[in-house]
């Protein structure tokens, strides 16, 4: 089982998700450029943005509950750059000392909600406003960017190409001030918002357009066209990099991953 609702609305500008999850067996989960605050089975932690997929195994009947962040958006709340936590799961102690601790027990008592949490946070620090050149570097590869170093060069020029969006104008217009992002800089402050490079969300990004449509679309070349895929083998090639299986594996119902798209996103 597997539920996800909307975030409250003060956190829309930096969760994705909030979601609720129990499985009767081990639960496949693959990258999704996204940080997860994830609580239950008696522990309260971090997820950090993989880079494969990993098994997330519970004791019978346990719940879990959570908050998945905005590709980006993490770092400025948890305090602590995306890469650090790459591959990770860190404890919420171990993230923020004594106060992790205290706020873990009352996450487990249910005292507090992980959305309350959360939202308690932003009410504690001073987050720093969004990331603009980040943050259009992020959707372009969202849309389906061919080349990483062709979108982030674009952005470093403040050309944004012939299919601007209205964000992708106004950071072209940004760009053509004095402190313009270069491209470098640009690709380091990625890395730490997000976890890891451009090259690496792109391929995340391009993945998770497959399984959105996958449910739609009858064939794997069909659906490695649509997804963005310079053919099936290409397909074939991030499907086990990033999921240890197949397309015929991962993608039939009958595979360890759940048959909907929302439980094969990074759950937890």
């Amino acid at each position: 089982m597997y539920e996800e609702a909307a975030p409250p609305r003060r956190l829309a500008g930096v969760a994705r998700c909030v979601w609720r999850s129990a499985s009767a067996g081990p639960k496949r989960i693959v990258p999704d450029g996204c940080l997860d605050l994830v609580v239950g089975d008696g522990g309260v932690f971090v997820a950090g943005p993989d880079t494969a997929s990993w098994s997330s195994v519970t004791r019978p009947g346990a719940v879990l509950r959570g908050v998945r962040f905005k590709p980006g958006h993490a770092p400025a709340v948890l305090g602590v750059a995306a890469d650090e936590l790459r591959d990770r799961r860190v404890s919420l102690g171990e993230l923020w000392g004594r106060s992790g601790e205290e706020l873990a027990e009352r996450l487990l008592a249910g005292e507090v909600s992980p959305a309350g949490a959360v939202e308690s946070r932003l009410a504690a620090v001073e987050v720093e406003s969004e990331d603009w050149a980040v943050a259009e570097l992020i959707e372009k590869l969202d849309a389906g960017a061919a080349r990483v170093a062709d979108a982030a060069a674009c952005l470093a020029r403040g050309d944004a190409g012939p299919a601007q969006t209205g964000a992708q104008s106004r950071a072209a217009t940004r760009l053509e001030e004095p402190s313009a992002v270069s491209e470098r800089r640009l690709r380091r402050r990625f890395v730490q918002a997000v976890g890891y490079g451009p090259a690496t969300y792109l391929r995340v990004a391009r993945f998770q357009r497959a399984v959105a449509l996958a449910p739609r679309l009858s064939g794997l070349a069909a659906l490695a066209a649509a997804a963005g895929y310079s053919d099936q083998a290409h397909l074939s090639r991030d499907c086990r990099a990033l999921t240890g299986l197949t397309p015929r594996h991962y993608f039939r119902p009958s595979s360890t991953v759940d048959p909907t798209r929302r439980d094969r996103l990074r759950s937890a």
